[in-house]
């Protein structure tokens, strides 16, 4: 850590201020978290005070922060070739491409490198029209799919809605047992419900219509939202009966935040393997060190444009530091162990730990999650269900922050969400300022 000077952090306030125009926000009243540096599950601001990271940023530091192999690899890269025209090879585009193929599996065999996950779910309802020759795509009204044209229309949350210019977006419900739309009274009959509302939107848009079903493997931003017992192999069946492909967006669940390198792999998700026709990623693949996204195609996909030109592309396109960054990170992640680390914290600190908050915090409603990816759904009463108010989670956040904890919000939710490489101690270091958090919140 490098010699702070706090009036750094005033310096960095004032420009933010003065210049920085912020996203989703309402620029007026703005006061955002300055910064100074960060290292593993730690971020500091300019006065030196810590701060342990249960946030991961936007969910996506999933190897952590500044983690050496990754940030060596970036130099590196940076005196050899620090850019390229993506109609150029490049090795180290190569090699990323090679490994994130091989960590999909057998079924896939070729990637399109993009800037982020918004522009990967574009490319990819893009191919997905293109191959089938039909226009429309189904998504889940909880869903978060990134802010470019296509995206933020697939998008289901209120950001849809100013923004609703592209055409051919159908959505529809997906399961969510705690605050179900189907009135069901288990996980079981959640799914039957949800899968027969899908059947029924399908049929009645018109089957030759749709080109695909894009769904968040995890819903992640919606609030953590784990498929039902045979969710994803009702959603396969359907697809497969009405000749509609499957996009699996990965972008917050893949790389490790499930406890697996992509969620569909995850046996309590998927147990029955269910395998998507196309998946978008970003995020976790580098842990956004550089910007990056991309789609992982099949054999069969690719081929399609063999003698076709497939009419997308981007000047950044597979640009060889975000290369260079995944390939470190893909390494360090399998060398490291820190898949199975984020499995095992989930399993045996964090699962555990958020279950006993529940019991002593009523304001608890649900716990939901697995490996480093929780989401605590808060409530004013357990029997209603009803959400806490905005101003309780402002001041769960104060808290959360006066007592050295960097926070994930999203409605009436705290999302629980510390790198991949978070330690059991750090994870347990973080579920005790959170039981301190919730007693002085309700205590006030």
């Amino acid at each position: 850590m490098t010699d702070l000077n706090p009036a750094d952090g005033a310096r960095t306030l004032e420009l933010d201020r003065a210049y920085v125009f912020h996203s989703w926000s309402a620029q007026g009243a703005l006061k955002p978290f300055v910064i100074a540096g960060a290292l593993g599950s730690e971020v500091w601001d300019f006065e030196g005070r810590h701060y342990l990271d249960f946030s991961s940023m936007l969910v996506n530091t999933n190897i952590g922060h500044a983690h050496p192999k990754v940030v060596a690899a970036i130099q590196e890269q940076a005196a050899i070739l620090p850019t390229v025209a993506p109609a150029h090879a490049n090795l180290t585009r190569g090699e990323a491409a090679r490994r994130i193929v091989e960590k999909a599996g057998p079924e896939f065999s070729k990637v399109f490198f993009t800037n982020g996950g918004a522009d990967a779910n574009e490319n990819a309802i893009r191919m997905a029209r293109l191959v089938t020759g039909r226009d429309k795509v189904l998504s889940h009204y909880r869903s978060y799919h990134g802010n470019t044209g296509a995206a933020i229309v697939s998008t289901g949350d209120w950001r849809r809605v100013p923004n609703e210019f592209a055409r051919g977006h159908v959505h529809f419900f997906g399961p969510f047992p705690y605050r179900s739309e189907f009135w069901s009274d288990s996980p079981e009959q959640e799914t039957e419900r949800a899968l027969h509302h899908l059947k029924r939107v399908i049929q009645a848009e018109g089957p030759d219509s749709i080109a695909a079903i894009l769904l968040e493997g995890v819903p992640g931003t919606a609030g953590v939202l784990v498929p039902t017992p045979g969710y994803l192999a009702g959603v396969r069946k359907l697809a497969d009966e009405y000749g509609i492909l499957l996009i699996l967006d990965e972008v917050m669940a893949g790389f490790g935040r499930t406890g697996d390198w992509f969620s569909w792999q995850n046996a309590t998700i998927n147990p029955d393997r269910v395998v998507p026709d196309l998946v978008t990623f970003a995020k976790g693949v580098n842990s956004g060190y550089v910007p990056v996204g991309g789609v992982i195609m099949p054999p069969e996909i690719a081929a399609a444009f063999d003698e076709t030109v497939f009419p997308g592309g981007l000047t950044y396109s597979g640009h060889p530091l975000a290369m260079a960054s995944i390939v470190a990170s893909i390494d360090a992640m399998q060398e490291e162990g820190i898949v199975e680390n984020a499995a095992a914290v989930g399993r045996d600190t964090l699962g555990p730990g958020l279950a006993a908050l529940q019991q002593d915090h009523r304001m608890i409603g649900e716990v939901r999650g697995l490996g480093v990816f929780w989401a605590l759904d808060l409530v004013v009463d357990r029997d209603t269900r009803e959400p806490v108010p905005a101003s309780t989670i402002a001041a769960l956040k104060n808290a959360c922050l006066e007592r050295g904890l960097l926070p994930f919000t999203a409605d009436n939710r705290i999302h629980v969400v510390p790198p991949c490489t978070v330690t059991a101690g750090d994870a347990a270091r973080g579920l005790a300022i959170l039981d301190e958090v919730f007693t002085a919140v309700e205590q006030a």
